[in-house]
């Protein structure tokens, strides 16, 4: 009988680069496996075909990712004109082929620009959200199809990148919850063609732009090398908070957070959220109070 793999405490974020062809979820699990994490989340899913930035929180740094799930995304997606699909990407069924009209860029522009700012987006089947308990893609699978419930998105950024024949490439700048898919299905339409994501990839995500991302192959290298290697290919959990205000508290009053009370401190940013730090480093998350004291809300454990 061969023993398990001792599990250990991992913290950090590994801004992984997501590999074609899996789930996030079998993604995370397959690095928990290879840092022989006791515990890691992901902050979003990237569906099987999309590729890029997927921030992977170990231990600690768990207590951040339900603040990087509200993030807003970027993405640099390829969709081919004049075919729809059931998944509205390239995994799905073909639905419908039709010729892709002449278009001028001008054409494009006014029309991306039509699907740019707030927008009522409503999920698609082939998707994560569930209903009455179960996922929607499971019934899409099933040849079910369901009412859904429109999500109130916006598109901060939407521009045409490239385009080769029947091919448009997009850079898209969208809050969280914006299913890309829908989007091109929205845009292929309104030019008159219909239109299919063919590739779909991530490249920020929050405080995460223009950052360099670690690949599975890099993950597996490091993992033959040991847990140092591994180790330091981790970001320290504060990193997903840097466009947040910073407090520094004293040795007492970090002492007295730390015990869970609120402190006072001089000079206070406005209410809202903060980075905590004390002489030891990183604290954790808080608030400040209406009348500036700091009260602790998701500490680091040491």
């Amino acid at each position: 009988m061969i023993a398990k793999r001792h599990r250990r405490n991992v913290n950090g974020i590994l801004l992984l680069d997501k590999p074609p062809g899996g789930t996030s979820n079998q993604v995370l699990q397959r690095v928990k496996h290879l840092f022989q994490a006791r515990k890691a989340g992901h902050t979003g899913s990237l569906d099987p075909l999309a590729t890029g930035l997927l921030p992977l929180c170990f231990g600690e740094a768990t207590k951040v990712s339900g603040f990087l799930l509200d993030a807003d995304k970027r993405y640099r997606v390829t969709c081919r004109l004049g075919q729809t699909t059931t998944t509205a990407d390239g995994e799905g069924e073909l639905l419908e082929q039709r010729p892709v009209p002449a278009l001028e860029a001008g054409r494009i522009e006014d029309v991306l620009a039509r699907f740019s700012g707030e927008q009522d987006q409503v999920p698609p089947m082939y998707s994560a959200v569930k209903h009455r308990g179960e996922r929607l893609y499971r019934l899409a699978r099933r040849g079910e199809e369901v009412a859904r419930k429109a999500r109130r998105v916006r598109v901060y950024d939407l521009k045409l990148a490239a385009r080769e024949g029947e091919f448009l490439t997009l850079d898209v700048h969208c809050s969280k919850g914006t299913y890309v898919r829908t989007l091109v299905e929205g845009i292929g339409e309104a030019l008159g063609a219909g239109a299919h994501v063919t590739a779909l990839r991530r490249t920020a995500l929050g405080p995460f732009v223009d950052q360099p991302m670690v690949t599975m192959d890099a993950v597996e290298a490091a993992s033959e090398q040991g847990r140092d290697a591994l180790d330091a290919l981790l970001l320290p959990p504060e990193v997903g908070l840097v466009e947040w205000p910073a407090v520094t508290l004293d040795p007492d009053s970090a002492q007295f957070l730390c015990r869970g009370q609120a402190v006072f401190v001089p000079r206070a940013p406005g209410v809202g959220w903060v980075r905590i730090f004390g002489p030891g480093g990183f604290l954790g998350m808080g608030v400040v109070l209406g009348d500036g004291r700091i009260a602790p809300r998701r500490l680091m454990l040491a």
